[in-house]
């Protein structure tokens, strides 16, 4: 672990750190399909629940959050009891199409208990271009004003090339330079970033190809993201400017516990 040289096990909790977690009022909370399966792959709906509760409490606290959810197309899977991952494209985009409709529904359920409105945004790498870029700046920042939470994921009925390379990681982060977060939350089925003797790592000022080199390969049905995306996503987002954290979503009011002390779970990136 040592020979690391940018990244530390642990960082104290200092004054330094209290007066930079008070600037975190804007927040991307990512959320990754891996999550939300069931041991009987069907989707996770108490979990969808217990965020939603910490993301309510959050907005009460005065604070904004942009969730961009992964799992239209686990959740079309699930629906239409596909054991494995189409590998056709067309069959890819229907279990998309089929999933959105539903993922949105049991979002919207979950933030009505909390008197909150939620509104869908399919985004495509072509959103980022131009006056796109522009349009979904200002759409998102009004329904920020508008204390409604707003649940991005990717178009994959149509962007062919997010469902070949496959992840939400970069677009999380993508979203959150557009409406210049002051916080990325990229929440998974995994603890951290892994050392090689599998201990978290807590702290990386800047990802390099040592860095890199510890993202695992994986191995899922529903995903085909993966450590080595999230590390492109924590790379654009600091860059961008965005402290970026990586953290097990299961773990009780992580968002919370991120929000309190950004430095007490996952591993968290720096910006330059």
């Amino acid at each position: 672990m040592r020979s690391l040289k940018n990244c530390k096990v642990s960082q104290p909790f200092s004054k330094h750190i209290l007066s930079q977690r008070r600037k975190y009022k804007r927040i991307v909370v990512k959320i990754g399909s891996s999550l939300f399966a069931t041991d009987k792959n069907e989707l996770d709906t108490a979990l969808v629940h217990k965020i939603a509760r910490q993301i309510a409490g959050l907005i009460k606290q005065g604070k904004e959050v942009v969730v961009v959810s992964s799992g239209a197309i686990a959740l079309g899977m699930s629906i239409l009891k596909l054991l494995k991952r189409p590998k056709e494209l067309a069959s890819l985009q229907a279990a998309a199409a089929i999933g959105q409709h539903e993922l949105m529904h049991v979002y919207k359920l979950a933030f009505k208990k909390y008197s909150l409105n939620c509104a869908q945004l399919l985004l495509t790498w072509d959103d980022f271009l131009g006056v796109r870029y522009t349009n979904a700046k200002q759409t998102l920042n009004t329904l920020l004003k508008l204390k409604t939470v707003p649940i991005i994921n990717e178009n994959d009925t149509v962007a062919t090339e997010e469902i070949k390379f496959g992840d939400n990681d970069r677009l999380s982060a993508l979203v959150s330079i557009l409406v210049q977060a002051d916080l990325l939350i990229i929440l998974s089925d995994v603890d951290g970033l892994l050392d090689k003797q599998k201990k978290v790592i807590r702290q990386v000022d800047k990802i390099t190809g040592e860095i890199k080199s510890l993202a695992s390969p994986i191995n899922k049905k529903t995903t085909v993201g993966g450590m080595a995306t999230k590390l492109e996503a924590a790379r654009i987002a600091v860059e961008g400017g965005v402290t970026c954290v990586i953290a097990h979503g299961r773990k009780n009011k992580i968002i919370r516990q991120l929000l309190a002390n950004p430095y007490s779970q996952g591993t968290i990136f720096l910006p330059r």
